[in-house]
């Protein structure tokens, strides 16, 4: 499919490419969108933007990268640009008395380990090679071009975020969920 998405690119049929590219790759943007942000709304509005960014970009794709790596790399930046906004929108004042009453509420207990919960607890760097290893099903190669980071780091935080989601659902189920 990146073959025929190259080609109309290369014949500089945008909107024929654009629509491979949004039905090929919607899902996987989403997915990867909610796995940096932790929030699926945001993770939607954010998705949005990646292909309106894919759309402006796509005269000036040269075909340097796989469209898999191009679109990878869009989203990635456009959602750390999103969550540098939402940390700044977010910003409160712990001594706000709403604040002061959310913290007093007791929280109820989980009734089952979550992986999804301890995945998205997870530091982002090891999220990220989680999500693209093991749900994209990406090589440990392709993992390293999409993030930027060599193999061996990759396959470093790939054995760190494994221990690291064992000992989250481990601590889940020892704290009453079954």
């Amino acid at each position: 499919m990146d073959q025929e998405i190259r080609t109309r690119l290369d014949q500089k049929l945008y909107a024929p490419a654009f629509e491979l590219l949004v039905t090929n790759y919607r899902d996987k943007v989403l997915r990867l969108a909610y796995s940096i942000l932790g929030d699926r709304v945001l993770a939607e509005d954010t998705s949005q933007d990646v292909f309106v960014r894919i759309w402006r970009a796509l005269p000036a794709y040269r075909g340097l990268a796989s469209v898999s790596t191009w679109v990878y790399a869009i989203t990635r930046n456009t959602c750390l640009t999103a969550l540098k906004r939402a940390r700044t929108i977010n910003a409160i004042d712990i001594n706000d008395p709403s604040i002061t009453l959310l913290r007093e509420q007791p929280r109820p207990e989980p009734r089952r380990p979550d992986p999804l919960r301890a995945l998205s607890q997870l530091p982002e760097k090891y999220r990220q090679v989680i999500i693209l290893f093991y749900m994209e099903e990406k090589s440990y190669q392709e993992v390293a071009d999409l993030l930027d980071i060599p193999i061996g780091t990759v396959k470093t935080y790939l054995h760190r975020a494994k221990k690291a989601l064992a000992a989250a659902l481990m601590d889940e189920k020892m704290k009453g969920g079954r």
